[in-house]
């Protein structure tokens, strides 16, 4: 069962148990940590999963896919760890992962 940290723009943290093969997404909205709209239900069809994954993280989490970054090119604050939860699949490699919301989401 991986564990994701996910920190709002205020520095509040909320640290829940996702089970694998749920998404970053998924996994935050079934804890209501707030900052995760999701108003499209992961359908990569919005931005408002967007998340800034920790540095440390970028690798494991995969590569954005092409519609992912035509829909990032929405949101605000878009950096180059900016991903879009819907998109991450958890597995027990992301065991520890670390996601910030932007302001924009609070």
């Amino acid at each position: 069962m991986p564990r994701i940290t996910y920190i709002e723009f205020n520095g509040t943290e909320h640290t829940v148990d996702g089970d694998g093969g749920d998404s970053v997404m998924e996994t935050a909205v079934k804890n209501e940590v707030p900052g995760i709209d999701a108003d499209c239900g992961g359908g990569c069809a919005c931005a408002t999963c967007h998340i800034y994954v920790d540095e440390a993280w970028l690798t494991q989490v995969g590569e954005r896919s092409p519609m992912e970054v035509s829909m990032l090119n929405l949101a605000e604050g878009v950096a180059d760890n900016s991903r879009l939860s819907c998109q991450i699949s958890l597995n027990e490699s992301l065991d520890g992962l670390v996601v910030r919301m932007p302001e924009s989401q609070h």
